[in-house]
């Protein structure tokens, strides 16, 4: 028999490689969520669908959709359904978005007063293909949702709008009770995690708001392969531009496409960071395994 190329082996060695890291980890106990089920739950779909809304509840997967939709509430995903962006961690889908369609500031706020929404929270995918980053359209959904629901407090969980600050402005003027930037990752894995997006712009994202007299809240997702130290690091961070919340969640890989899962954070650990969290001066921790940005939103409003 031919020996084998030295090639050869080190092309073997490579594919075990990458077979290895395919390799989903089993989830552990603490992430099991139940089926979305209930009245409630079936009233939220039918209007969704009704009035052609995009959710982040249902484009991110997020495991908290039941709980959520059980109890009458939803984020809301404005600018289409389709992001300019390709980051390795979401499930959004990634391509050349559709036109604006600039009915939806009066759907989604026709939609948040038939389900009686106390609290909303609206996000969006990035537009780095407009020029205005759709500031216009996000300004224009407070606008109508305060005009319809003038009782409705409301989130606003916005991009970097690549660092075009004339459109961050346009947020601060509207003035939304709350706004949220996430992070997302720590510093050394941002380039990976977020591909076109910056550790600092993002820290000035907050900065910005915080100046200009918003309420700002950011979150990360643990379990992508950060340190201890690096967890601690980007939270001390957040508090240098004096974000009021913080909410901190386990990465769950929504494809064999997408990053993979490094580790599963305990329980205990999410408790640990929140008591730290606490300590370092931020007003609100939300710190779990499946918490998510807007998870239990109604509660930040201080």
């Amino acid at each position: 028999m031919q020996e084998k190329s030295k090639f050869q082996i080190y092309r073997r060695m490579d594919e075990i490689k990458d077979s290895e890291s395919k390799v989903r980890i089993k989830k552990p106990k603490w992430l099991r969520v139940k089926l979305p089920t209930g009245e409630n739950y079936k009233k939220v779909r039918s209007l969704v669908d009704e009035h052609q809304l995009h959710t982040i509840c249902e484009s991110g997967n997020c495991p908290n959709m039941g709980e959520c939709w059980g109890e009458g509430t939803a984020t809301f995903m404005i600018l289409g359904n389709i992001c300019t962006r390709s980051c390795g961690f979401c499930a959004v889908q990634t391509g050349r978005p559709n036109a604006v369609d600039e009915f939806e500031p009066g759907k989604v706020a026709q939609s948040v007063k038939l389900m009686k929404v106390k609290h909303a929270v609206i996000t969006s995918v990035d537009r780095d293909d407009l020029k205005d980053g759709g500031s216009t359209i996000w300004a224009q959904t407070v606008r109508a949702i305060r005009k319809q629901s003038p009782e409705t407090t409301m989130e606003t969980l916005i991009p970097d709008f690549g660092g075009h600050w004339e459109n961050l402005q346009v947020i601060i003027d509207v003035a939304p009770e709350i706004v949220s930037h996430n992070l997302e990752t720590v510093r050394r894995l941002t380039k990976e995690v977020r591909i076109q997006a910056k550790y600092d712009r993002s820290l000035e994202v907050l900065f910005r708001l915080k100046k200009g007299g918003m309420k700002t809240k950011s979150g990360l997702m643990l379990g992508i392969g950060e340190t201890h130290e690096e967890i601690i690091e980007s939270m001390e961070d957040l508090r240098s531009v004096s974000v009021d919340v913080l909410t901190l969640g386990q990465y769950l890989q929504p494809t064999a496409k997408h990053l993979p899962i490094v580790e599963f954070v305990t329980p205990e650990r999410f408790q640990e960071y929140k008591e730290l969290g606490l300590k370092m001066g931020f007003r609100f921790v939300e710190s779990g395994p499946l918490v998510r940005s807007s998870y239990h939103a109604e509660k930040h409003l201080f």
